[in-house]
């Protein structure tokens, strides 16, 4: 896909999240993710403050954190917070058509929107049919990747093969299953390893 393109798949996931959560109970906010430590809603938070900056921003932020990556998304994660989880989401629904970012590719934002979302709905039971091109480009993009996630790390040697798409990837041992796994699995996500089937899921396990 081209950037007009993925910009555009990034805003229809963001709004398609969205909806998915506008009638979720208090106790349903407070489930906990698929990333370690953060609630669905720290999710959403995290994913409304990534959408906000811009490069000078993210610096002027990494600064202010004493160069602390991780105390410098807290930060950002208690300031979406603030008040009830109504305003998380409004917050959120706010900055569903923007375009700034962080340093960095354009695919890695793909990223963030398609692992981020699911990071919320799966633990909440929610299903989604993501666009195969985009899963695709994503996975594509993390198995050449180190960048923050690491994907590289967890692919290099591995034949990768989605079950509900035309796409495939790599060379060694076999990973087959939903696209969609496949690229959480590059991504870590030890808890989607259940979907996938092939002699090379040992060796990703051990890579998590």
């Amino acid at each position: 896909m081209g950037k007009s393109e993925t910009w555009s798949t990034i805003h229809g996931e963001r709004a398609a999240l969205d909806a998915d959560l506008q009638s979720l109970s208090a106790a349903q906010w407070d489930t906990p993710s698929l990333c370690d430590g953060w609630s669905v809603r720290d999710v959403l938070g995290h994913m409304t403050a990534t959408a906000e900056l811009t490069p000078p921003k993210f610096f002027a932020a990494l600064i202010g954190s004493g160069f602390k990556f991780g105390a410098m998304q807290q930060k950002a994660i208690n300031q979406q917070n603030e008040g009830s989880p109504a305003d998380t989401l409004a917050r959120y629904a706010a900055s569903v058509s923007s375009t700034k970012h962080p340093p960095g590719p354009i695919d890695s934002w793909l990223g963030e929107v398609l692992v981020h979302c699911e990071d919320i709905r799966r633990p909440l039971g929610l299903s989604h049919q993501y666009p195969a091109d985009a899963v695709g480009q994503t996975a594509d993009f993390y198995r050449t990747s180190n960048l923050i996630i690491g994907g590289k790390r967890r692919a290099t040697g591995l034949t990768f093969k989605a079950t509900d798409s035309d796409w495939s990837a790599g060379d060694g041992p076999a990973v087959s299953g939903p696209g969609i796994s496949i690229l959480l699995a590059i991504a870590g996500r030890e808890a989607v390893l259940g979907d996938l089937s092939g002699d090379g899921v040992a060796i990703l396990k051990d890579r998590m």
